[in-house]
């Protein structure tokens, strides 16, 4: 099993892992769906907001959606130095693997600078992928 994926921007760590929903995916119709936890740890000096996320989701067949939108789970969380914030989420794909990688838009709450932290790619595999690997 692989460990979380992991990238640091500016001293915000963004952590995430992939889980297949077998019970929620249906191989033969072309439809599958992943779960996905995200932490992101604050662990600058500087207190911030996250705003806004993008997000590229690329299925099996190099096909790329880009998503837009407010903060994460209809929330705009303020971190603190040391504060993490976490989160579950979900994706499907017509496909039985791809790959999703982002950003998220935020902002030093003291000054109003923007910046962007990058999401780490990571990958969406299935039993059904053809490397047969689960994550």
């Amino acid at each position: 099993m692989r460990d979380d994926y992991t990238e640091t921007t500016r001293g915000i760590r963004v952590s995430v892992r992939a889980f297949y929903l077998a019970d929620q995916s249906e191989p033969e119709r072309g439809h599958h769906v992943w779960a996905y936890r995200v932490t992101i740890a604050n662990e600058a000096k500087e207190t911030v907001q996250l705003l806004k996320r993008t997000w590229l989701i690329t299925d099996g067949q190099g096909r790329t959606q880009q998503v837009h939108g407010e903060g994460v789970i209809g929330e705009q969380p303020v971190l603190e130095p040391g504060q993490s914030f976490e989160y579950t989420s979900g994706t499907p794909l017509s496909t039985p693997s791809g790959f999703m990688r982002g950003a998220y838009h935020m902002v030093v709450t003291a000054t109003g600078e923007s910046f962007d932290v990058a999401i780490p790619a990571f990958s969406l595999d299935s039993p059904h992928s053809p490397s047969g690997r689960v994550h």
